[in-house]
């Protein structure tokens, strides 16, 4: 590690807006915790790797599937919340909670790792205020508009256009988060939406997890122009990782290999939203139920298809790249990391789990990037956004002290 990457991550911390952990963890272990102190092998995710990836916070991504009735939604994302709860009671001496800027600073200098909390996509509140604010008290700090699907008042990226953006409601339910000091996520969302939510809102927004759709075509990521309303608005981008967004070539490689399994006719994913364990069943049992979710063995057909056409290869320069053009648009102040680890299944060369914030960092040193440049691109903006949200509540709610 390069002297000015150390020093960056000594002072500022990797605050990453983005770790699907807590649905890794229902699938994988019936929301069982253990193990993360000697490592996951797994996972993207546990705690030597965090510290040797040089994290001091992150959000919690407490994500539920967008196809889930919004009730039932309701009820798994509070099962996400307190898996991230129990996660950190059974870790206090690496983990906090953390609902403030001021609480993320607190556990930077105490040598803990500040847990902050995201809810990914509109369909977890069900149009409910009460739900919203049931959440805020909870400390979650971001609400994402939508996920894969549109709501009923927001549309998302990767869904047909619904409402032209945001409707009444939408924008009703981003003045609410604005009121509570919840911060608007715009990742997932259309770009009608963007910039409707960049129109309504009357705080910094937050991007948790895209990249740069100058770089690559693809609807998860963001256009120079809404970057430079992003600049205008105070808000962060913070970029993600993912091969998909980062790379036109592996893009265009999945799509390929989709259209083979349906000529094929396979299955498009076995992938299903997993449930969690009933009062006094045994956790363990229960993933035992999901385990056909990780089989990586290729139907034969399709495993001669894939010896033929192998998974492109993202590189560390590559997402390096993205980093680079946003900061050229937006401004090296309205930039941050969100890498969605255990949130898909592969990620970039040098990146492939949390050690590797370091790696992307020394690339950036390497093209030239001062030690103020890299702080404001590990912690210092988004904190600078959470605060300016918090400033701007007129009904906060997030908790004044840890809950138990």
């Amino acid at each position: 590690m390069s002297d000015v990457v150390a020093e960056a991550l000594r002072s500022t911390p990797v605050v990453d807006g983005h770790n699907d952990l807590p649905v890794a963890l229902r699938a994988r272990s019936g929301y069982s915790v253990e193990g993360l102190a000697d490592g996951r092998p797994d996972l993207h995710t546990d705690l030597p790797r965090l510290r040797a990836g040089g994290v001091g916070a992150q959000f919690w991504s407490v994500y539920v599937s967008s196809e889930l009735p919004e009730p039932e939604a309701v009820v798994a994302t509070l099962e996400q919340i307190d898996a991230v709860y129990r996660l950190v009671a059974r870790y206090p001496e690496a983990l906090r909670m953390a609902y403030t800027a001021a609480d993320v600073e607190k556990s930077f200098a105490d040598g803990r790792i500040a847990s902050l909390l995201g809810v990914e996509g509109g369909h977890s509140l069900a149009e409910s205020p009460g739900v919203l604010r049931s959440y805020a008290r909870l400390g979650v700090r971001y609400v994402t508009l939508t996920h894969n699907d549109n709501t009923s008042w927001a549309d998302s990226a990767t869904d047909e256009p619904g409402v032209g953006g945001l409707d009444d409601t939408g924008r009703a339910i981003v003045a609410d988060l604005n009121r509570t000091g919840i911060l608007v996520d715009l990742s997932h969302v259309a770009e009608s939406t963007q910039r409707a939510a960049l129109t309504a809102s009357t705080a910094p927004v937050l991007f948790s997890h895209s990249s740069a759709r100058a770089l690559n075509d693809h609807p998860r990521n963001v256009t120079d122009p809404v970057l430079e309303l992003l600049r205008d608005n105070g808000g962060v981008l913070q970029l993600t990782f993912v091969p998909y967004f980062i790379s036109a070539q592996v893009a265009e490689w999945a799509e390929e290999l989709q259209a083979e399994r349906e000529r094929l006719g396979l299955a498009a994913d076995t992938w299903r939203w997993p449930r969690a364990p009933r009062p006094g069943e045994d956790p363990a049992a229960v993933a035992e139920e999901h385990a056909d979710l990780f089989d990586t063995s290729p139907d034969d057909r399709l495993r001669r298809w894939l010896e033929a056409h192998p998974r492109p290869e993202v590189t560390v320069a590559e997402v390096a790249d993205h980093v680079e053009h946003a900061r050229d648009v937006a401004g090296v102040d309205h930039i941050g990391l969100g890498g969605d680890y255990d949130g898909v299944d592969h990620q970039p060369a040098g990146l492939a789990d949390v050690s590797g914030y370091p790696v992307l960092l020394g690339e950036l040193a390497g093209r030239g990037w001062s030690r103020t440049e890299l702080e404001a691109l590990t912690g210092r903006n988004v904190l600078r956004v959470l605060r300016a949200a918090e400033e701007a509540a007129t009904e906060p709610l997030w908790p004044t002290a840890p809950l138990r």
